[in-house]
């Protein structure tokens, strides 16, 4: 999969040593960088490219991954889930078909970081399973309530 990240300046660190593990499962990396200080213009950009399809999935990161996970759910077609443990990086893809996940490097441990984002990418939604239904609720209110 071709894999967006990108990160304010407090999760650079974080994210430099995050990207060689993604790639080493597998996946194309498309870095939207980490200079800018205001967390929403990256989050924007990764969103933006994200629901367009250029990139199959994002990984979003700040201090605590709240911020960038906000800014993300503003661009209509991305749904960014923020990831704190193993049964949530496994729910957002499975129940909730979560393109992007948001992580914070101020609180998650970058080992802890590799496993939520080996689980995450390593699932696929299924619009026939039992949460396929509310997906699809939340997709309909969406373009009821965001026209393009």
């Amino acid at each position: 999969m071709k894999i967006a990240i990108g990160c304010d300046p407090n999760a650079a660190d974080f994210k430099a040593r995050l990207i060689p593990f993604i790639e080493s499962l597998g996946h194309e990396i498309v870095d939207y960088g980490s200079d800018d200080p205001v967390y929403a213009d990256v989050a924007a950009a990764v969103a933006e490219d994200v629901a367009a399809k250029k990139c199959e999935r994002g990984v979003l990161i700040c201090g605590t991954g709240m911020g960038v996970c906000i800014a993300a759910n503003k661009v209509k077609g991305a749904y960014a889930a923020l990831v704190t443990n193993i049964y949530q990086a496994q729910r957002a893809q499975l129940s909730n078909n979560a393109n992007i996940i948001t992580l914070g490097a101020q609180v998650t441990g970058i080992e802890l970081a590799k496993c939520f984002v080996k689980e995450y990418l390593s699932l696929s939604f299924d619009p026939k399973s039992r949460s396929g239904p509310k997906v699809e609720r939340i997709c309909e209110y969406e373009r009821k309530n965001r026209p393009s």
